[in-house]
């Protein structure tokens, strides 16, 4: 295939705007984990889509929050924000029904670059009357001078085209920066580690998802079957009885979920180990984060 333009598009935005969604949506492939609770994205998760002549590398990222107290919403709010002088172009993406004063936040980041922004409007099957979108758009005018606004629906994959094509007219001139036939930069054991914190995310409450990470110390593969040892970290003990559950039957619950994505990724049986360990206070402490993987 022929490739004549290729570049990088951020999508930028709050938490919980739909942004994992949206690039899961227009890849036709699950790339970020999502859930209906903020900051599950904790990284950079690059997208590769060639539409016509042109490659995007969309760049998802964590959702831009006022909190800065502990160092991990300040490594979010840093990695989310480092993609703005990097990018071709932004996505900037807010929530059909409602505003709020983090994606003001976002809109003053904005203000100091000069990429040009496409504002996507997502969530639009929310909205009863599209007439109300209307008004909408003529006061987020008044607010940035946006290059196209989009309205969208990455959960029903309504006018996803029209966003691409308005991408497209910002890529610039070069060839392929990625191999055809790859999708992410992420690795598989990067993809494994996601779909249990995942799952962890789906099946415990409130703060505990924030407090977890998990790693993988042994991924061992052949053509019949993928072996994984996973650790999951936790601050607390508490936390690491919560998600051991009664008798261990959260634990397992995970596991078995877990396991169902993992076999779609590897492509053959999985056999999976989890431990929860305690590293207290990793969330609020640089050097933990930096043994994690938070770099």
């Amino acid at each position: 295939m022929t490739v004549t333009k290729s570049g990088y598009a951020a999508i930028i935005g709050r938490p919980n705007v739909g942004k994992s969604t949206l690039m899961n949506a227009i890849l036709g492939e699950k790339v970020s984990i999502t859930s209906p609770k903020p900051q599950t994205t904790r990284w950079q998760i690059l997208g590769v889509k060639i539409v016509d002549d042109t490659q995007i590398i969309f760049v998802d990222t964590p959702g831009i929050n006022r909190e800065q107290k502990r160092a991990m919403n300040r490594y979010l709010n840093k990695i989310a924000s480092s993609v703005l002088k990097d990018a071709d172009v932004i996505v900037f993406m807010i929530d059909a029904v409602s505003w709020r004063g983090e994606d003001d936040l976002v809109l003053e980041k904005l203000k100091h670059t000069d990429k040009p922004v496409i504002l996507a409007i997502n969530k639009i099957d929310l909205v009863k009357d599209k007439g109300e979108l209307l008004p909408l758009i003529e006061r987020l005018q008044e607010k940035y001078e946006f290059k196209h606004i989009v309205p969208i629906s990455a959960l029903d994959d309504d006018n996803l085209a029209a966003l691409e094509s308005a991408i497209v007219k910002f890529m610039p001139p070069g060839p392929m920066l990625f191999p055809e036939d790859q999708i992410t930069d992420k690795s598989e054991r990067f993809q494994v580690a996601e779909i249990i914190r995942e799952k962890l995310i789906q099946n415990t409450e409130e703060e505990l998802p924030y407090a977890v990470s998990v790693e993988i110390e042994e991924y061992k593969q052949t053509e019949e079957l993928t072996e994984i040892s996973a650790v999951i970290w936790v601050e607390r003990q508490g936390q690491k009885i919560i998600i051991i559950g009664k008798k261990g039957a959260r634990l397992k619950k995970v596991g078995i979920q877990a396991r169902r994505d993992i076999e779609k990724v590897t492509g053959n049986k999985v056999f999976l180990r989890l431990w929860v360990k305690i590293k207290e206070n990793w969330t609020d402490d640089d050097r933990a984060l930096r043994s994690l993987g938070y770099e």
